[in-house]
């Protein structure tokens, strides 16, 4: 991936994120990575599944990993973070909190 795709990515991950009371990860560096990791599951499967997470590459069954994934929500309003620590909580943009370990909510079962 070139640096252009991923800055263009992750400018409109950014904006998009804004728009509706979302917030990207403030380390840019880190953000960036992950950034660059969808875009590589979206070159590989053909959609953007969670870069923390073991793709099957079977669109059907991958659907709840699709960036930003179904846990999301669930994972800001209890821990102010994503799994993987894209998305965060204004109390993490704005270093009230800290970024934490994240535990997996996605069942065993669609795991693989």
């Amino acid at each position: 991936m070139s640096k252009e795709d991923v800055e263009k990515l992750y400018n409109k991950l950014y904006k998009d994120a804004e728009a509706s009371g979302y917030h990207l990860n403030p380390d840019i560096n880190f953000t960036k990575d992950l950034v660059e990791s969808l875009l590589v599951t979206e070159k590989r499967y053909g959609y953007r599944a969670c870069p923390c997470r073991l793709a099957t590459g079977k669109k059907a069954d991958d659907l709840d990993i699709i960036c930003p994934c179904d846990y999301r929500d669930a994972d800001l309003n209890e821990f102010g973070a994503c799994f993987c620590g894209l998305y965060v909580s204004k109390d993490i943009v704005d270093g009230k909190k800290e970024l934490q370990p994240i535990p997996e909510r996605r069942p065993v079962k669609a795991r693989g």
